[in-house]
């Protein structure tokens, strides 16, 4: 599996972008999406990195710049196709590694509260993650858990 850094030019990376946008929209009411489309994705303070088995896209995620010492995983996701090959977890371990070298001091996230959400909800416990209140710019939201860990 190669990690590499997205220009999101890519079909593949559209189309899970895609997928992940219309499942949030399934699981949680409008207001309580927050899943980023590709423009919002290509902000500055965002760098988004894919995986990859030669030229099968095998996941994707992101990480928002908060500020100098917290940043935020954004755009978690593996095709429906191609779950339990480890992805996600390469990912998100490449991700907290980036965010240490950046001497990011904590890391955040948001994800659903309903039971779709419980394998994102194991995963970022198996990483150090633990449940804890709105950080940011989010409120208190009855579908949304928000998670971080110290670095």
């Amino acid at each position: 599996m190669n990690i590499e850094i997205d220009d999101l030019s890519r079909p593949a990376i559209h189309a899970l972008l895609d997928e992940h946008l219309q499942s949030m929209r399934s699981l949680s009411p409008p207001e309580s999406v927050f899943a980023l489309d590709l423009e919002r994705l290509r902000q500055p303070d965002i760098a988004l990195w894919s995986a990859w088995e030669g030229s099968l896209l095998l996941g994707c995620g992101a990480l928002k710049e908060l500020d100098r010492r917290h940043g935020e995983i954004k755009s978690m996701r593996t095709p429906d196709a191609h779950r339990r090959r480890g992805a996600g977890r390469a990912i998100l371990a490449h991700i907290i590694e980036v965010a240490k070298s950046r001497s990011y001091e904590r890391l955040s996230l948001e994800t659903g509260s309903v039971e779709a959400f419980s394998p994102a909800h194991r995963l970022y416990e198996s990483f150090g993650f633990s449940c804890c209140g709105p950080f940011g710019e989010y409120a208190k939201d009855p579908n949304s858990v928000f998670m971080t860990r110290t670095l």
